[in-house]
């Protein structure tokens, strides 16, 4: 660039403070939190974490420990570089795209952390994450016994950092790009109008295909508990659902009268038809399938005098109203997070920030959702206790007081 403003690319003001590459890594370290408190608040309620993805135990420190240590390490060098950064832009837009070195050199950090042997980095913990990374990337799926729990945890978390995958690939076109700077305003075309929702679509791909090889593998081997392999077709429907929000809102990106034999117009309500769907079967499914509770279930199961309305008899959270506050805020979420899937929608000038809190909320709404999924495998791979014999005693108070 010349220095000429007439030239330059333009910068929103939301990217004036806090440019794509920082909001990609913040979102990605504030995950890395997120999962130390998860493993840390399961493990005071007794729920062995490490035994449910198959994870070897350790002798002496806690998993959580080495989590947290890890958030340290990546939110130190962070958070500095942010400070640099405004310290020296000051808000200026030629300041601004003149200085992307700084938080792509931190993303360059992020990914030399992850990828180098350092022992003290929480080693044993990076290097199981990556291999299950390199398993799931092509939709594989490990055995019961070889951690099978763990890969499709890993995989639904993807599918919530399928708009942050987007956003870092558009911050790299960005910096290989002559014309901008991957701290100007985001253009998310940038290599191609089908090339970002593609990205996309990649963690939904994922988790369809290993619901596909679970579905054959019960087929191979049929049980009285694993019927005929329905409900594995039925989640996979599930992830198949986003694949029409994430090409219809590409669609209306490259709008062109001449080749479509739709309305602007009609093409934004078929939109919105697949948007309804998709929220609604994934809220559906998170209550009845992968929390097991009976909101969804036939009256009958619903009102059980065993258990609180629309619960389970099995639960290992002693407050009732947390699982309702859970199903509250994840029925709000992912109505919304089906509408940021959507790439045609950040051509508003003012989505910046809509698009980076509704991100950092998708994150706090898988957070949540992995409390009780993880507590909802523990309680089929242990059946118990019921919430008359929650053993406070044993807890020594925890689930209370956390």
């Amino acid at each position: 660039m010349d220095g000429d403003v007439a030239v330059e690319p333009e910068v929103d003001s939301f990217s004036l403070m806090l440019p794509l590459p920082y909001r990609v890594a913040i979102i990605i370290v504030l995950g890395i939190w997120a999962w130390g408190l998860n493993l840390h608040y399961l493990h005071l309620i007794k729920i062995d974490v490490p035994a449910l993805i198959r994870y070897p135990p350790r002798q002496v420190a806690h998993h959580h420990y080495s989590t947290y240590r890890l958030a340290t390490v990546l939110s130190i060098p962070l958070v500095s570089s942010i400070l640099l950064y405004w310290a020296i832009t000051r808000g200026d837009k030629h300041a601004v795209l003149h200085w992307q070195i700084l938080p792509q050199s931190y993303l360059l950090l992020l990914a030399v952390c992850f990828l180098v042997p350092l022992r003290r980095m929480s080693l044993s913990g990076r290097q199981r994450f990556l291999s299950i990374l390199k398993r799931i990337s092509l939709g594989g799926l490990a055995e019961v016994q070889d951690g099978k729990f763990g890969d499709i945890l890993l995989a639904d978390v993807l599918t919530s950092y399928a708009k942050v995958m987007g956003d870092l690939f558009v911050s790299t076109c960005m910096l290989f790009d002559t014309k901008t700077t991957s701290t100007a305003k985001p253009n998310r075309a940038c290599g191609g109008v089908f090339l970002v929702p593609l990205i996309i679509a990649i963690p939904s791909m994922i988790r369809l295909r290993q619901c596909l090889i679970e579905y054959f593998r019960v087929r191979k081997h049929p049980t009285t508990a694993s019927g005929w392999g329905g409900q594995h077709l039925a989640n996979a429907l599930k992830y198949s659902s986003a694949f029409p929000v994430i090409i219809l809102s590409a669609l209306q990106r490259g709008y062109d009268p001449t080749i479509f034999h739709m309305s602007e117009a009609g093409l934004f309500r078929l939109w919105l038809l697949f948007v309804f769907i998709n929220s609604f079967y994934s809220f559906y499914w998170d209550v009845a399938k992968d929390w097991d509770l009976s909101l969804f279930s036939s009256a009958r199961e619903r009102n059980d005098p065993e258990h609180p309305w629309g619960l389970r008899r099995y639960r290992y959270f002693h407050a009732k109203e947390l699982y309702y506050i859970a199903i509250v805020i994840d029925f709000l979420l992912r109505c919304t997070w089906s509408f940021k899937l959507s790439p045609h929608l950040d051509h508003f000038n003012d989505l910046e920030g809509g698009i980076f809190l509704m991100e950092l909320l998708e994150v706090v709404r898988r957070w949540m959702w992995i409390f009780i999924r993880v507590e909802t495998e523990w309680v089929r791979n242990n059946k118990g206790p019921i919430p008359d014999d929650i053993l406070l005693g044993e807890f020594g108070g925890k689930i209370d007081e956390d």
